[in-house]
């Protein structure tokens, strides 16, 4: 949440000249306030802070006696909401080469193009050793309400008194060539060293110290979010490409559209095969709500300004709250219950039977049974692109807002009241997931 943030008070002095930062994260706003901070700690003539800007740019930081003596400012920018970053800074101002006393790393890539490269004096002292500073991760070091991390943290480390390489943090998976998290990183901490949120949500140092951080704002969610396994969310670059002026919010969970006209929302995930579960609360269902899924080739297309993109897509099949319709291209079938404010509609994508089910507070309508393979039994009429990619979809207008839960086990900050069964362990959801179904996760993908 943007208002969370952790702290923590150093015992004593460390190594100001050599320490390593490393973190995984997920940013969700695309239009943050003011800055994204990942680390921040000193006072506001003396300070250390590692974070992302309102231009998407990572910055790394530092600033003694009201003169700022190190600043690099990354060209690239970070703005993708659908997958975690890796970054890794590491700092060694003892080196007599400029450019090699402060290192960053991305997803185990050094960055070496910045729009500004300011690099420390030798021997130069950043301010993140100072017992006097508590450290803060996800805001600055007064806390400012708009420069709070928007996201999610995972395996935030600190080593004190090395300049490590990222291949302590992460290394690249064999077969997908992708940049893959370890979870087990071995390095010696320092006297101000740390890892925490090593299962999502736990302050608790898991090195050999006892540098336990205390929660110093907001709440922290014990999510099922991680850099091994990243749950679909909603698609917010589309809701910014194509001006739909979609509500996404609390970290791409909670869509909502005011005016009185139809706008659409997709998920960041599609598939073709796989059996899938995935559940959504009416938090208000204003004039229109409709859930369902639409066939990715279909929406990639639609003229955002025009907001029908859903609702017009021939490739698209939603469960109307109004009437309990199912809906399809426009075209209505009489299906189930109608459904409202605090109502939770379950959603069962069957794709390698080209079938889907949807539920109503855990009852599955017209008496559908996701269970029944190939017959499919009280499943939504609905003709499949055989080659198509599908992903979840909604369309909301005046007033419409939906909270989804994708697995993490909670309807934006709050919890989930009493787990259902699900065989696949991947996932928390309120009601019990179908046999054979999991989960919309890059982990589910693999199963």
């Amino acid at each position: 949440m943007p208002s969370t943030y952790l702290t923590l008070t150093p015992s004593g002095s460390g190594n100001q000249r050599k320490f390593t930062f490393s973190v995984w994260c997920r940013k969700s706003a695309i239009n943050p306030g003011s800055s994204y901070f990942l680390f921040g700690t000193g006072t506001s003539s003396n300070y250390t802070h590692l974070y992302f800007d309102s231009n998407h740019n990572l910055v790394m930081k530092g600033r003694a006696s009201s003169s700022t003596f190190c600043e690099l400012i990354s060209t690239r920018k970070f703005q993708d909401p659908n997958g975690f970053y890796h970054i890794c800074v590491a700092v060694d101002t003892e080196q007599g080469t400029a450019a090699d006393r402060v290192k960053v790393y991305v997803n185990g890539v050094q960055e070496t193009v910045f729009q500004t490269a300011t690099y420390p004096s030798q021997n130069a002292d950043f301010e993140n050793q100072n017992a006097s500073a508590p450290f803060k991760i996800g805001t600055n070091y007064n806390n400012t309400a708009n420069e709070s991390f928007e996201g999610v943290m995972s395996y935030f480390a600190y080593c004190d008194g090395q300049q490590l390489a990222p291949t302590v943090f992460g290394s690249t998976d064999s077969t997908t060539g992708e940049w893959k998290i370890n979870t087990n990183p071995s390095f010696t901490p320092g006297t101000n060293g740390f890892l925490i949120l090593v299962d999502g949500n736990s302050l608790t140092d898991q090195t050999t110290n006892t540098n336990n951080f205390a929660l110093g704002g907001g709440s922290l969610l014990d999510v099922n979010d991680n850099p091994s396994n990243v749950f679909c969310i909603i698609n917010t670059l589309y809701n910014q490409t194509n001006s739909q002026g979609v509500t996404v919010t609390d970290s791409g969970t909670r869509t909502g559209y005011d005016p009185n006209s139809s706008r659409s929302a997709f998920g960041n995930m599609a598939v073709n095969s796989g059996k899938y579960y995935w559940e959504m609360k009416a938090e208000a269902t204003g004039g229109t709500m409709v859930v369902g899924i639409v066939n990715v080739n279909e929406w990639t297309s639609i003229n955002g300004a025009s907001g029908y993109g859903y609702h017009d897509a021939a490739q698209n099949l939603g469960y109307v709250g109004s009437s309990g319709n199912t809906e399809t291209g426009g075209s209505a079938t009489s299906y189930g219950n109608t459904y409202a404010q605090d109502n939770i509609i379950g959603c069962a994508l069957d794709m390698d039977n080209k079938k889907i089910y949807f539920s109503k507070d855990g009852v599955w309508q017209n008496s559908g049974n996701p269970e029944s393979g190939s017959t499919g039994t009280g499943a939504a009429t609905f003709t499949f692109s055989t080659t198509g990619f599908y992903a979840p979809a909604a369309r909301m207008r005046n007033g419409t807002y939906i909270q989804w839960n994708f697995g993490n086990g909670f309807f934006r900050t709050t919890a989930i009241s009493s787990a259902g069964t699900n065989a696949s362990n991947n996932g928390t959801f309120e009601y019990d997931v179908p046999a054979g179904y999991t989960a919309l996760s890059t982990k589910g993908l693999n199963l």
